[in-house]
């Protein structure tokens, strides 16, 4: 299974592969998202240490019951070959309407069909309140016109 772009990456192929998994994780489908990754892969995130897919999509369908209305931007910070380091923010409320932003990086590297292959994760977050939410967007996919991070001053 090919999951274009491929490496290596050019600075429009990691930007467009950026935007796709943005995509992906804003449409809360831990399924979808899981489809990206090698059927080995291995992640990090934060001190949490995963291995394939199975794994992938159980953490994530434990994330998005408890952080709700999530929505997420990511940005390419570098790449090289077969690898993208991303810096993010989302923001979520959690079940009793507590609003937080969280901000951080990741180091993805792909295999040569696109498949992301390993993710490292560096996540803090704080609370914020409602009003000083950034990301309004309607569920799913963040709007073409919607300012990314370094707009937003994040």
């Amino acid at each position: 299974m090919s999951r274009p772009p491929l490496p290596p990456f050019t600075d429009g192929s990691a930007a467009e592969k950026t935007r796709l998994a943005e995509d992906a994780w804003n449409s809360r489908d831990p399924a979808r998202v899981a489809l990206a990754y090698t059927p080995d892969s291995r992640w990090r995130n934060r001190a949490e240490f995963l291995t394939g897919r199975e794994a992938i999509q159980a953490f994530l369908t434990r994330k998005w019951s408890r952080e709700l209305d999530y929505r997420l931007v990511k940005d390419v910070w570098a790449h090289a070959g077969n690898r993208i380091a991303v810096r993010f923010a989302y923001e979520y409320h959690d079940d009793s309407g507590n609003w937080f932003r969280a901000y951080g990086n990741e180091n993805w590297q792909f295999d040569a069909e696109g498949l992301m292959e390993r993710r490292i994760a560096s996540i803090n977050e704080h609370p914020i309140a409602e009003a000083d939410r950034k990301f309004h967007w309607p569920a799913g996919r963040r709007p073409d016109d919607h300012p990314g991070l370094t707009a937003l001053g994040l």
